[in-house]
This record gives C-alpha cells, structure tokens and sequence, in this order.
C-alpha cells in the first residue's frame, strides 16, 4: 500500500470516527429548548432556603445547560421539587480540654445537610427525563452557616447538571 494511499486511509477513519455529536450539548431531546423552574415547596423551617435554591436552580439550566427561560405554560421542560430537610449545624470536628477543674468541648468544624427532590419533566410529552428522590448534599463551614449553604446549594447545582446531562 502506498503511503499516500495508507494516509487518506488513516484519515478517513479518523474524520468518520469523529462524526458522532450530542444535539443541544444538554442531554436532553432536541425538542427541549426551554425551562420554567416551579418554586420548590420548602418544607423545612428556613424561609429563604426556597428563594436561594431557586435562583440557583435557574442559573444552572439557563447557563449551564443552556436552555432559555420560559413561562410554565410555554416552557418545553419543567423543573419541580421539594425541600425536605435542612440540618444547619451538624459539629465534625472537635478539641476538648481536661484539666483538674474544667472539661470543655469546643466545635471546630460544622456541616449543613440540604435534602431535596427534584425532577425534571418534557411536558410536551409528559415524561419524566430525570428525577432524584432524597438528594443530600453538604456543605461543611467553619464560620458561619452561609458558608456552608453556599458549598451545599453548589453541590446541589452539580448533582442536577450532572443527572440531566448523564441523559445522552
């Protein structure tokens, strides 16, 4: 075999190889080019757990994934869920003292745990493209509980990215 012959060769099966695509980059099916996100129902006793979810929620699937934002009755997909839990101080890590007068115990490191559900719906076609029962994600602080609700909304973001690009 010729070498200019072997190299179209070559080519050929690296150009066909490299044919195969994801439509829409999102996992999701091509027809799915907008998003409403429903307020999740917080049933924890933190108020502004539900604003904070959401709106990262709609960044994630405007930015991350792409999809424009829409009105619940013209959007393609849905995003719907639930807060379940919210455990805002969790201690992980300690030092302690013991002396002849005094014992202490002092917190060092904390944790928060967010559980959720959520879904994803092509309402469309009334078919579920992802959904997570009892997501938990955490978020550890050693300052304030900001600190780790923002660590675990993040993950939170991730967990769903992730689950509805794992799709394709």
């Amino acid at each position: 075999m010729s070498r200019t012959r072997g190299f179209a060769l070559s080519l050929n099966l690296l150009l066909g190889s490299c044919l195969y695509g994801f439509g829409g980059g999102t996992g999701f099916p091509p027809n799915i080019k907008s998003v409403a996100v429903i307020p999740f129902d917080n049933l924890t006793p933190e108020p502004t757990l539900t604003n904070e979810v959401n709106r990262a929620v709609r960044d994630a699937v405007q930015g991350r994934l792409g999809l424009r934002q829409a009105g619940e009755e013209q959007a393609d997909a849905i995003v719907k869920g639930s807060i379940q839990r919210y455990e805002p101080d969790i201690p992980v890590a300690f030092t302690g003292s013991q002396d002849s007068q005094n014992q202490s115990v002092q917190v060092n490191r904390r944790k928060l745990q967010i559980v959720v559900n959520v879904q994803i719906l092509d309402q469309k076609n009334n078919k579920v493209l992802w959904e997570r029962n009892g997501l938990m994600v955490e978020g550890d602080y050693t300052s304030t509980e900001t600190e780790g609700r923002k660590k675990a909304i993040d993950k939170l973001i991730t967990e769903i990215v992730d689950g509805a690009q794992s799709q394709w």
